[in-house]
């Protein structure tokens, strides 16, 4: 995720990074740009329309779809911007949940060897559940070190919880912890799972295509159908209005794109590794 100052205005303005619209935008921007102009050209220039013809009232049909498109568009980001900050209140609760579960294991444990387990296992659920999310391979480093064999074809964060739930039990057993001291962590560990469900649900369950699809035909035949009416006013002014139009509308869609799948690796998406690199770091001042 980008860090910047939102105070600051005039260096956003002419800013450029990788994920900058204008430059994804450029093929469908010259290719509009070309229409827009054949059309002034065939309207003004060969058949000499004039200002009364009928076409020119093809601007009240624009008129009230702009209302249409910009209620669509609203909903659109806001609908996308739901869903990363529901990703990022997911990682905020796993933050909160790991350092809970590490302080209370830090009074109830006493032997070094059942801390120095926790003070690995916890942290590396959270780098687990980062690559799961982008769908990258997990290391089998701490794996290895307990004996446990990783299935790389079965749910791997999964596998992590597992582990923090069996060393439990066997601490359990051997009475180094209560049954009322093993409902005291529970809600921790239970948690765990409960966030990998809830981040799976937003990576697995993109926006319905259907209105996906149609709102891109909505935006691209009210932006080739602009140059019809705006001829006849604008002239050859006609081609850089119709393309900031185009700009704008598209770019709106384009962000919706981008932040509606929070756990990728694009500019604006969640940053779960500097996350998980955060608990390591206080589960190591804990434990």
């Amino acid at each position: 995720m980008i860090s910047y100052n939102p105070k600051e205005w005039f260096t956003f303005i002419f800013r450029f990074h990788k994920a900058e619209t204008f430059r994804i935008l450029l093929p469908l921007i010259t290719g509009i740009s070309i229409y827009s102009g054949i059309i002034v050209y065939f309207f003004q220039d060969y058949l000499h329309l004039t200002e009364n013809h009928h076409l020119k009232n093809i601007t009240i049909m624009h008129s009230m779809l702009g209302f249409v498109i910009s209620l669509l568009l609203v909903f659109r980001t806001n609908t996308a911007y739901d869903r990363w900050w529901e990703g990022r209140k997911q990682w905020g609760a796993l933050v909160n949940n790991s350092r809970n579960f590490a302080l209370k294991l830090s009074s109830i444990l006493t032997e070094k060897d059942d801390k120095a387990f926790f003070k690995k296992i916890i942290p590396y659920y959270a780098n687990v559940l980062n690559l799961h999310l982008k769908n990258q391979n997990v290391s089998q480093e701490l794996f290895d070190e307990y004996n446990i064999n990783l299935d790389p074809k079965k749910h791997k964060p999964n596998q992590v919880a597992k582990l923090i739930f069996k060393k439990i039990n066997d601490l359990y057993h051997e009475k180094k912890i209560t049954g009322e001291q093993l409902l005291f962590i529970n809600l921790e560990i239970i948690s765990f799972t409960e966030i990998c469900g809830a981040c799976e649900r937003i990576k697995n369950t993109p926006i319905p295509y259907s209105y996906s699809v149609f709102l891109k035909k909505f935006i691209f035949f009210y932006v080739m159908t602009l140059p019809l009416g705006y001829v006849f006013v604008l002239g050859y002014y006609t081609i850089p209005v119709v393309l900031f139009i185009f700009y704008v509308l598209a770019s709106l869609e384009l962000i919706a794109e981008e932040i509606e799948e929070p756990f990728g690796n694009d500019e604006n998406d969640l940053p779960t590794e500097r996350i998980a690199e955060n608990i390591k770091k206080n589960i190591d001042e804990i434990l």
